[in-house]
């Protein structure tokens, strides 16, 4: 039986066929993965690898693929992108996996790309920055809306509020530097004015200094860019100051725990994030709605409130395998040619429709605007 299209993708898993033996050869599809599971980004690797180890035990246990095992090799960077490059190369040469799907990190994808291209080997990142699929790079695929995407979502959900001076907070790591250039790249054409640009170590554990000249601006509105712990503290700082604008964040904090590490302080605050979060509140018409419930439900089930990382490598381990479905094969071109045809992929990051100039394949359409209320999520639009 053929892998079933992604509109029921979830429903039918157990189900889930690739392929002949003979076209796929060896004694199982290897998929690795490099994960930051430990350390200040296991928010984000550590649901991705439950999704990853939750789905290839489903496909498992119901007899695995034409009767092939998926196997799945991790190994836990710990947010390094040092380590993300060495574990990469122990992936391709020693445990010689036919296809990477990981980098929680968009500082270990992009520390990864060149070894990957070099080995010709499909990779599909876990992570946001623009520059893993801009330019497109062969090799490099990705699952998560990019940072240029949220700036934009953002920015237009600030004009439509009437905004137009912004002022801009940002972390150090690659992800939060690479939505600050993106952010001060895109602010013009939405008619903003960024009246500062502030910035924050990956170890400042209070921003009151940078958050105090902020408050002796005009800002209508402040823009955090950043991940872990350092948006929370933000969060409560700006509060704290009595501050009282508006406060925007990025999708690098579209999970509970941001919310829980804010606590009241996260009340009025916006971010875009995937339609995961607010799967229940779908109508019914919504063409993602039965794959978002689905995950969300069997995630939750076993590990609490979900998050949208896990389902970017939910998103990530589907494109892959299908693609290695419509190959007929795990030879590593011919897969990687059909990750770059992927069309009308329903997954929980949205409907992905890929190219040979788009190796992500999602809109900016993709993302709601969600904002806090009540400790919960709720739609803006």
């Amino acid at each position: 039986m053929k892998i079933r299209k992604s509109v029921s993708l979830l429903a039918a898993a157990m189900m889930l066929s690739l392929g002949t033996v003979q076209a796929l050869g060896g004694d199982s599809i290897k998929v690795g993965t490099f994960l930051a599971v430990t350390g200040g980004a296991s928010f984000l690797g550590d649901p991705e690898l439950k999704t990853l180890q939750m789905y290839v035990k489903e496909i498992n246990d119901a007899g695995g693929i034409d009767g092939k095992s998926v196997e799945l090799i991790h190994y836990d960077t710990g947010g390094n992108a040092k380590e993300a490059v060495n574990f990469a190369k122990r992936l391709i040469q020693k445990d010689k996996v036919d296809v990477i799907v990981g980098g929680s990190t968009s500082g270990s994808s992009l520390a990864v790309m060149p070894l990957v291209a070099s080995a010709e080997i499909p990779f599909i990142s876990l992570a946001g920055a623009v520059k893993i699929i801009h330019p497109v790079q062969k090799w490099t695929f990705k699952t998560p809306h990019t940072d240029a995407m949220a700036a934009a979502k953002i920015f237009g959900d600030m004009k439509r509020r009437g905004i137009t001076r912004v002022a801009l907070i940002s972390g150090s790591g690659g992800f939060d530097k690479s939505g600050r250039a993106q952010s001060l790249e895109l602010a013009p054409q939405y008619g903003i004015t960024i009246v500062a640009d502030e910035s924050y170590g990956g170890k400042d554990t209070d921003m009151t200094a940078q958050l105090t000249k902020i408050r002796d601006t005009d800002a209508q509105a402040i823009l955090n860019f950043g991940f872990g712990t350092g948006p929370a503290i933000v969060t409560k700082n700006v509060r704290q100051l009595g501050i009282t604008i508006p406060l925007y964040q990025s999708h690098g904090v579209a999970s509970k725990k941001y919310i829980e590490l804010a606590g009241d302080a996260a009340e009025g605050v916006r971010l875009p994030a995937a339609a995961l979060l607010v799967a229940d509140r779908l109508p019914d018409s919504d063409p993602q709605k039965a794959v978002l419930v689905a995950y969300k439900n069997k995630f939750e089930a076993s590990y609490g409130d979900v998050s949208t990382f896990g389902g970017h490598a939910y998103d990530g381990l589907y494109i892959a395998l299908e693609a290695i479905d419509r190959a007929n094969s795990t030879d590593k071109a011919k897969v990687r040619d059909e990750i770059e045809k992927t069309k009308g992929f329903i997954g929980t990051g949205g409907i992905f429709n890929m190219s040979p100039t788009d190796h992500l394949g999602l809109g900016i359409d993709a993302f709601k605007m969600l904002e806090i209320k009540n400790g919960d999520w709720t739609i803006v639009q």
